[in-house]
Parts: C-alpha cells; structure tokens; sequence
C-alpha cells in the first residue's frame, strides 16, 4: 500500500471539479474504516458549492485550504444512539484516514482540517452547514487536484521503537 508512503498534505488545488465517480469511490472508503463495536457514527456532508466553500474556509485561522478546494468533506458524527460514545472522534479520525489515502489511490490530495474538540469551530461549521442538533462536526477535508504535490519525507525513528519481548 504505498499510498501511505506518498500521502502529504495538500493545501492548494487545481481549478478543476472532481468527478462524481471518485467522490463516490472515497465515501466508499470512508465507510470501510472500523469503528468501536461497529457504531459508524459518521455523517458525511460533501461540499462543492463555492459560497459554502468559502464560509467553511473561515471558520479558523487554520481551515484556509477550503478557500480554493473544488470539494471538501465534513465529516461529522452522532450524538446520540451510540455504543461507544467515547470512541466516536477516534472512529472519525480512521474514516478521514480512509479519505486521504483513497484520494491519493486516485489522484487527488487533501488535507485534514481539525474541528473538534474545538466548541467555538464545530459550532461555526454546524451554523455554516445547518447541521441537526443531533450532529457534530469532526473535521474539514478540502480536497482536489493537487497544484503541485511535494514528497514526503520519511519519518521512520527507530528510537520511537521499543519491543518488550
């Protein structure tokens, strides 16, 4: 799977939409990650619209690559009927994985915009999107055709490794 070694942040984007087919292969993906007692306690909310784009690209200091994304995708999660509800921003967190590494299978990149547990930004990106009380949102990922894509570096530290044996 070298997408995981290929696999950088991607800020800036083409003028260029994304074709339905592929929004479709990496909600796919999204929804084949595990959760914690199988709760999938995801929302999706996929975002093409421009005024919206540029709404969600304001709701902190950090969500700019939103600005010039042809697509972004907020991944939100349920607040209620679950399982395991502590465990629903760690499953939410393995599906925007899911996303990032299909969009690079296909040719895109993204990047993943931290939202919650930020109170002031997941209730700024509820407003903009007129979520139901009964959602929150996770996280922002702007995505598309890269402008241009850097390598990524190698991060493996045999010093992290530590083996009890």
């Amino acid at each position: 799977m070298n997408t995981i070694f290929t696999r950088t942040s991607v800020r800036q984007f083409k003028d260029k939409e994304v074709e339905p087919e592929k929004i479709l292969q990496i909600l796919k993906a999204a929804m084949a990650a595990p959760t914690a007692k199988n709760q999938q306690p995801w929302e999706f909310y996929v975002v093409t619209n421009k005024e919206i784009l540029q709404q969600l690209g304001k709701v902190s200091p950090y969500a700019t690559p939103a600005l010039n994304a042809p697509a972004a995708i907020v991944i939100c999660y349920r607040k209620e009927n679950l399982r395991v509800p502590e465990k629903v921003e760690i499953d939410c967190a393995i599906a925007t994985e899911n996303i990032w590494l299909e969009c690079e299978e296909l040719g895109l990149g993204g990047v993943m915009l931290g939202i919650a547990p930020d109170t002031d930004r997941m209730d700024k990106v509820a407003a903009v999107l007129n979520l139901p009380e009964n959602l929150a949102a996770f996280t922002i990922f702007p995505f598309g055709y890269p402008e241009n894509k850097k390598p990524q570096k190698d991060r493996y530290d045999e010093n992290r490794v530590h083996y009890v044996k």
